[in-house]
């Protein structure tokens, strides 16, 4: 990795040493300065001796410390809007799974969708409700199995 100042988006190369400096220092900070609820209040000084504050609703202040952690550990990243409506393919990356197997949840009716036209869509609430439940399912199980270990004297 360089050193060299670079511009342009991370969605098409990674960050530089000095941007994984720069992406550590500011995550520090930022995380030093979290409220109980999960805000963060930043201060920046402007010319004429103002300063100005910032506050950051928590989900906020979570998505920008997520992004600090993967640019200060040298990861690229891509965003993108999500919108109300989502399109299969963008559905099933948010998900992580094939589109074939994004394709036979809606053909099972595990997750609702419109018709637009020829194409599918899915409703960005419908698909994160999903995705809550299924989470949920697949912790319950992996709880299950760790107590069997236990109770097997595996663990």
């Amino acid at each position: 990795m360089t050193d060299q100042p670079t511009t342009g988006a991370f969605s098409d190369r990674l960050p530089t040493e000095a941007e994984m400096r720069s992406a550590a220092q500011l995550k520090e900070a930022v995380a030093s300065h979290v409220a109980d609820d999960g805000s963060v209040t930043l201060s920046f000084d402007e010319s004429g001796g103002n300063v100005q504050k910032v506050t950051l609703a928590p989900s906020l202040a979570t998505s920008l410390l997520e992004l600090l952690t993967l640019v200060s550990n040298g990861s690229g990243f891509r965003t993108f809007p999500i919108g109300r409506e989502l399109t299969e393919r963008q559905a099933a990356c948010l998900l992580d799974v094939p589109n074939s197997y994004f394709a036979k949840l809606l053909d099972d009716g595990e997750i609702p969708f419109v018709k637009s036209r020829r194409h599918r869509r899915v409703r960005a609430d419908d698909l994160f409700a999903y995705k809550k439940k299924s989470d949920a399912i697949r912790s319950a199980a992996l709880d299950d199995l760790m107590n069997r270990d236990a109770e097997m004297g595996l663990v």
